[in-house]
């Protein structure tokens, strides 16, 4: 018996990996395809700007095709609202049961929608559509193979790490950011799978585009133990600076709705319009901003053309994504933080504290500390910076800028910038007592209002039956005198249409302070 037991264990595993391998080559294939599609379309925008600058004449029929597009957009906006913005608060809604949405329409219009918008030019990232995209190939697959409940859940977390894998050429950072900030669950399946599928993805994707990291930034040297006071400066910065970007992304909406006279889902028809100039006077800031990472690194521009280079991204990403149009944040905050690094060290070196042979240097670690600050996701910001540039020089630097400007944001009452996206887009859950049953992992948290209290003390959620306590590697069958502690994961049943309702619950008692919950 003993010897059958061990056998369907190891074939659970082997499930994860053969379902995690099938998922991460669609999506690999899909968002490589998506990533390709973009550069190429970038590259022809540049272009294009460049003989329009030439051919002026020519402007008015531009503008008008790109209010075509933005009108083209804003219909299929209307019509599957589940496209808009990142896609990430969407995927981390469906692993939480809070939203659903269905696969195919929201496949292709992302795919075409994402093209469209941020092969304009628009200061939007292909990153967070990548991840949606790679989920809903995902709940393709499941939906084929019938699957439902947490086997649904492990093929969506591995097509959205399969998603961020293929766009950043970075599987271990991509694992790790489902995991910390999409799924928040650290189960062996959870990353056995995501871990797969990006892996697979990933070479998917160096076949499209070869070795060279996404960020491939030369440095002459690493960062001297004598200079790491200034990284406490930049993180402090980094931190103040994340915090403004977190207040104006999560408002930006509220500006668009004053415009009254504008049909909500034509919005996007402002940022069209405002490209072109940005286009015909500084094509270099166009996309994302990975080019532009890439060439300020090598040749610096001066401190004020720094300034106002940031400006221009930090207003016209804000406008870009607060529009609603198909497109993330993730590589915008990626050149936001590689700016203030410049910015930070160009002015490090007028002073005299910093020799200009480490400008480079600070580029790198100023995008993790940007990230970390308003992800609040310090270990993904760490990995995926050190995946994206090709080395592992940089782990202390860039430690020390990411906790300094991840505790800045902190300090001042910043929350995780996907997790505050997903709760503007959905409403409070109403117990459901009916349907079919299904199950939730919840961690308990340090200091949290469900850590030292007995399992008969708290109000559990309507619908919902704690079945396990898994703590480390054993199983505890909870009884009411069971004293919950920091780092177990509570397994609980309830029914499929509960389960945001009770992550909701649970989640408010987890936050609160314990004393206030007795």
């Amino acid at each position: 018996m003993k010897r059958q037991h061990r056998t369907q264990h190891d074939l659970t595993r082997l499930n994860a990996i053969f379902f995690g391998s099938v998922v991460g080559l669609l999506a690999g294939v899909v968002v490589s395809t998506f990533r390709l599609a973009i550069e190429h379309l970038l590259k022809f925008m540049q272009v294009m700007y460049g003989w329009l600058g030439q051919n002026p004449w020519w402007l008015i029929p531009w503008a008008i095709l790109l209010v075509a597009i933005a009108v083209l957009i804003g219909h299929w906006t209307k019509e599957s609202p589940m496209i808009k913005g990142s896609g990430i608060p969407q995927i981390e809604g469906q692993l939480a049961g809070e939203m659903d949405y269905a696969w195919w329409p929201v496949l292709w219009k992302k795919f075409v929608s994402g093209i469209l918008g941020i092969g304009s030019g628009l200061f939007l990232g292909r990153e967070g559509p990548s991840i949606q995209l790679g989920g809903t190939v995902a709940q393709g697959v499941a939906e084929g193979l019938h699957l439902k409940g947490s086997q649904r859940r492990l093929l969506i977390a591995g097509g959205a790490a399969a998603g961020l894998s293929a766009a950043f050429n970075a599987p271990i950072a991509s694992t790790l950011f489902i995991l910390e900030e999409v799924y928040h669950n650290f189960s062996t399946l959870v990353w056995l799978t995501s871990l797969t599928s990006a892996v697979v993805a990933n070479f998917v994707s160096n076949e499209f585009f070869g070795l060279t990291p996404v960020l491939h930034i030369n440095y002459q040297q690493a960062l001297p133990l004598r200079y790491y006071w200034l990284l406490l400066i930049l993180g402090v910065g980094l931190g103040l600076l994340g915090y403004v970007y977190q207040w104006a992304t999560l408002n930006g909406g509220n500006w668009y709705a004053k415009l009254k006279w504008l049909p909500q889902h034509l919005d996007g028809i402002i940022p069209f319009l405002l490209v072109i100039p940005i286009g015909l006077l500084w094509p270099v800031a166009l996309g994302g901003g990975n080019q532009m990472i890439v060439l300020f690194a090598k040749h610096t521009p001066l401190l004020l053309p720094l300034i106002g280079y940031f400006i221009l991204r930090f207003c016209f990403s804000t406008i870009s994504y607060s529009s609603g149009l198909p497109g993330g944040i993730f590589l915008p905050i990626l050149a936001l933080g590689a700016l203030l690094g410049a910015i930070g060290a160009q002015s490090f070196v007028l002073v005299g504290w910093l020799p200009k042979m480490y400008v480079a240097n600070l580029i790198i670690y100023a995008m993790a500390g940007y990230f970390a600050g308003i992800s609040k996701a310090p270990f993904t910001a760490i990995l995926l910076i050190t995946e994206m540039v090709g080395t592992l020089h940089h782990l202390m630097p860039l430690a020390v800028v990411a906790i300094v400007a991840y505790i800045t944001v902190d300090v001042l009452g910043g929350a995780p910038i996907y997790e505050a996206m997903l709760q503007q887009m959905v409403a409070p859950a109403e117990a459901k007592t009916a349907g079919p049953t299904d199950r939730i992992e919840f961690a308990v948290s340090e200091g949290s209002g469900l850590a030292g209290r007995q399992v008969r003390d708290l109000v559990w959620p309507k619908g919902s039956l704690l079945v396990s306590v898994q703590r480390g590697e054993r199983s505890v069958i909870p009884r009411g005198d069971t004293i919950l502690r920091a780092g177990d994961t509570l397994l609980i049943f309830t029914y499929q249409r509960n389960r945001a309702f009770v992550r909701q619950q649970l989640t408010q008692l987890n936050d609160s302070h314990p004393h206030l919950a007795d």
